[in-house]
């Protein structure tokens, strides 16, 4: 695997990893004023803002059709995953067989000139 690839995998899995912290705290706080002013918010923050620059970075890399496919692929892969492992979330066969297919896509767009 190349730089360009771990840092978009890497930049998903921060993003990933803030979105799960704040659905947890969401759900349990609410949208309201003070949830923002937590401590939580700022580990949110500081797990965003790298995430950030190694989108841009990728931005910069990959041409943006290609990128955007790759970002939503690792996305879905990495959701999927902290659903099942850490959230117990079990979905359906049929949407373990979309899984497949985008693992699949992100396989044929790493591998495309």
């Amino acid at each position: 695997m190349n730089w360009t690839i771990l840092i978009l995998i890497g930049s998903q899995l921060l993003f990933t990893a803030s979105d799960t912290l704040a659905r947890s705290y969401m759900k349990d706080h609410g949208f309201h004023l003070a949830t923002f002013f937590a401590p939580w918010f700022l580990f949110y923050l500081l797990l965003r803002m790298p995430a950030v620059l190694g989108q841009l970075y990728i931005f910069s890399s990959i041409e943006l059709g290609k990128t955007m496919a790759l970002f939503a692929v690792v996305t879905i892969i990495l959701s999927n995953l902290i659903g099942l492992l850490l959230l117990k979330e079990v979905l359906s066969v049929s949407a373990y067989v979309g899984i497949a297919l985008a693992i699949t896509a992100f396989i044929v767009l790493y591998f495309s000139k």
